[in-house]
């Protein structure tokens, strides 16, 4: 049912917007650009915010400050950003739990069009399960028996990410097991719990969790990629796990104020798309189970409006309400 999108625009890139970013050059930035996170620190919206913070300071000449305001599945940040003032100095780095949210909230506090400018989509990954290190159950099938008997729950960065939207689809539509949803305000926090026990397991974007499942902290049950991913590939995929063709990503964005004016998101976009051309920081990503996104503003516009579309479709299959 989620099938992933082609994203990767990265060779049309170099053409597109070069005289519209000639201007904001000579004048944007003048001060510290501030990267506003929707999530806690570990997760992959924060995992992309201080990659790509650290290239984009150099590449701007201004520091970029990197500010963590979790809350609500991404929401809090949400509504500060679309308040904010639209000239470039605040931007927000969040998921594609924003498409989600739309659908999820009946009053988001942000219309996720109408109040953002996407200036890219830097990054994807695919989602990861894993499990408490003590849990019986040892892989997605066994898990799925367990939950038939049982009750279990699993842990999340929030209400509306795509990886709670991916298990409550996995579980309940497929699996068709009664799992118990247990929201946190980041991908960290979540891996935490289930590393001490407190949950039994989490679904999250892949990045957050390759070093705890390298270092046996917690468990990897399945991902949601068509394959098996390099940095973790003992980790069988979904599809391999019993349930063909499931295959799901989360991306990560750069979102600016609406009316930031054109030729500041143009700049953006394009010193950007320059970063992720870099072999350096394409491993970077890889080493954390990202990959590179890119392209222009028109096809990051395109893929926000495919996607909320997407998300709305998977709201109204699995009946997610918001806790």
């Amino acid at each position: 049912m989620l099938h992933r999108r082609t994203l990767v625009c990265l060779s049309t890139a170099l053409l597109l917007g070069i005289s519209a970013g000639a201007h904001a050059q000579n004048s944007y930035p003048t001060k510290p650009v501030k990267f506003v996170v929707a999530f806690a620190p570990g997760g992959p919206a924060d995992i992309i915010a201080r990659l790509l913070g650290q290239r984009l300071s150099e590449s701007l000449g201004q520091p970029v400050v990197v500010e963590n305001r979790a809350g609500a599945g991404g929401n809090v940040a949400s509504g500060i950003v679309a308040k904010a003032a639209p000239d470039g100095y605040t931007l927000m780095i969040n998921t594609s739990s924003l498409a989600v949210n739309v659908s999820l909230s009946k009053n988001p506090g942000f219309d996720a069009e109408k109040d953002f400018t996407l200036a890219s989509v830097v990054a994807s990954s695919p989602n990861l399960l894993v499990a408490y290190p003590g849990l019986k159950a040892k892989n997605l099938q066994e898990i799925v028996t367990e939950a038939k008997s049982g009750k279990l729950n699993y842990g999340t960065a929030g209400a509306g990410t795509t990886p709670h939207l991916t298990a409550e689809y996995l579980f309940k539509v497929l699996a068709k097991v009664d799992v118990t949803h247990i929201p946190f305000q980041g991908a960290g926090p979540a891996l935490n719990a289930t590393m001490g026990g407190q949950v039994e397991m989490a679904s999250v974007a892949l990045p957050a969790a390759v070093e705890m499942v390298k270092g046996g902290k917690v468990r990897g049950l399945a991902v949601t990629s068509n394959k098996r991913v390099a940095a973790l590939p003992d980790v069988p995929t979904v599809a391999e796990s019993g349930f063909p063709g499931f295959e799901d990503y989360t991306w990560v964005g750069v979102f600016a104020p609406s009316k930031t004016p054109p030729d500041v998101v143009q700049h953006l976009n394009s010193e950007i798309n320059k970063i992720l051309r870099s072999a350096d920081f394409q491993g970077k990503l890889a080493g954390v189970g990202f990959e590179p996104v890119g392209g222009s503003t028109k096809e990051a516009a395109d893929y926000l409006k495919a996607e909320l579309a997407k998300w709305a479709k998977v709201v109204k299959e699995t009946g997610t309400k918001v806790e």
